[in-house]
């Protein structure tokens, strides 16, 4: 396999649906507006719309016009991208548009490489690429990124990696999990191996517990269909959560590229404690909101929203292990959900308690132990908690309180825009880098550990437990912390 060149073409597949248009194109803009886009390269989108390339551009400036901000938009970098753009009907069962359409990639891509976005169900990824490979669009010049989650369980997903790998090879397939294109995240590396400040406490030693939690304050909004078929569990704990645990977890990688920090990331989740039949009592959460009130607006329960009963869960608390010489001992608590309190997506460390007041007047209360918040949404900011002296003086000797150090991007960097995720994405992909993409293995290990949980709960019969719209989730994900002396960061 020769070494990635970068793209002289992008396709993007469901060039009309809402993640194209709610999320692509306009990351798409914020990229040609920064000028990071290679001359050469040409945007070619398609679906089975029989839309002329006029009417395409109408649908992706209507899209423009309502994402990008007022302050940001520019009518010539608009017209810059659309010079790039060309649209291209295509149904992958239909031989006829797919040969017109494999002639059009053939005719814009020159002899440069092509990248393939195939925004699209994942029961179809098998399917396009086969298509692709009938009417010669592919080849090693070709690169392919597929949007998480592959599949529904390990099957699927083993199935899918199997059908799309006798297409491309392994180095040309990217698999998208957006949460890696956040700024945030990709600070929580720099953060661990940029400084020497905290390697040497990031171990068991030293780390109480650490916590993630994705919370949503919306229901399943025009997804009921989809939702109800997948469920917390597959939706975010399997596509989201578990990468954002292995980037805690890993050990250092030798060097940032996308062979070593994938390596150190599939060791992580291949040591994760098995949640089975015998412990998932103790250490899972099902949940299902019903009626209540969101930001001081009632809202409905899941099983109204989607007009019949289900046994399908909306949050999900765990408490996970990873079984290595680094962790051992401390839990791993994640938690995500559907109508919750409010909208926040954050890793908190927490570190142990010094061992000793020598403060005579502080209680082991008064002496909280040091955090490190790193918060993903809605902004994002890191965040060291430290004990401090409160200013003044009493009678009872020092007093302490808890003070943050803030690094506020907002602040530091007030003249950087916040991007999309797809921003990055988009940019490695197009210059053929790796890293911040899933590998198969790393898929297929997700799946088998999500998969055990998701077995003992279908043992169990026991329905998900029912929380009220508006509040952090049943009252069992209270006490699966708090039964180990925790509580949940809120």
């Amino acid at each position: 396999m020769s070494t990635p060149k970068t793209a002289h073409l992008f396709t993007l597949f469901g060039a009309t649906g809402d993640l194209a248009l709610r999320m692509l194109w306009p990351s798409l803009y914020s990229l040609e507006a920064e000028n990071l886009l290679i001359p050469q390269l040409k945007l070619l989108g398609t679906a089975r719309a029989k839309l002329s390339r006029e009417e395409f551009l109408e649908q992706v400036a209507g899209a423009l016009a309502q994402r990008i901000p007022k302050n940001e938009f520019k009518a010539e970098v608009q017209d810059k991208l659309f010079a790039r753009i060309d649209y291209q009907p295509a149904d992958i069962d239909d031989d006829v548009t797919m040969t017109a359409f494999s002639q059009k990639v053939e005719q814009l891509r020159g002899d440069g490489d092509v990248l393939y976005h195939l925004s699209t169900a994942p029961r179809f990824y098998v399917a396009a690429c086969q298509a692709l490979a009938k009417h010669g669009a592919v080849g090693p010049w070709a690169r392919v990124m597929l949007e998480k989650p592959i599949g529904e369980d390990f099957a699927s997903a083993e199935a899918i990696n199997d059908g799309v790998g006798k297409i491309f090879n392994e180095s040309q397939i990217y698999r998208v999990d957006h949460y890696l294109g956040k700024e945030g995240v990709q600070n929580l590396i720099a953060l661990r191996f940029g400084n020497s400040l905290f390697e040497p406490l990031w171990n068991s030693r030293n780390i109480e517990q650490v916590q993630i939690t994705v919370a949503e304050t919306v229901g399943v909004e025009g997804r009921a269909d989809y939702y109800d078929h997948s469920g917390a569990m597959r939706d975010m704990v399997q596509n989201h959560l578990l990468q954002l645990l292995a980037l805690v977890a890993m050990e250092p990688p030798a060097r940032f590229d996308p062979t070593a920090v994938r390596n150190e990331k599939i060791k992580v989740l291949r040591s994760l404690r098995r949640i089975h039949a015998d412990n998932i009592e103790h250490e899972a959460v099902a949940g299902q909101y019903t009626a209540g009130a969101v930001e001081g607006v009632a809202v409905k329960g899941y099983a109204d929203e989607l007009g019949r009963p289900s046994k399908t869960e909306t949050f999900v608390a765990l408490r996970a292990h990873v079984d290595n010489w680094r962790w051992s001992g401390v839990p791993f608590y994640l938690r995500t959900g559907k109508r919750l309190p409010s909208r926040q997506t954050e890793i908190y460390v927490q570190f142990k308690s010094v061992p000793y007041s020598i403060f005579g007047g502080a209680t082991r209360r008064d002496l909280q132990p040091n955090g490190l918040l790193i918060l993903l949404q809605p902004e994002e900011r890191i965040e060291l908690q430290l004990m401090s002296k409160t200013p003044g003086l009493d009678r009872k000797g020092m007093r302490l309180s808890k003070v943050g150090l803030d690094l506020d991007f907002h602040e530091e960097f007030a003249n950087a825009r916040r991007r999309l995720a797809y921003e990055r994405l988009y940019l490695d992909a197009l210059e053929g880098i790796g890293t911040l993409f899933v590998r198969r293995d790393e898929t297929e290990a997700a799946w088998e550990w999500v998969d055990s949980i998701l077995s003992a709960w279908q043992q169990s019969g026991a329905p998900p437990r029912p929380y009220p719209a508006g509040t952090w989730g049943p009252n069992a994900a209270i006490s699966l912390i708090e039964r180990h002396g925790h509580e949940w960061r809120e």
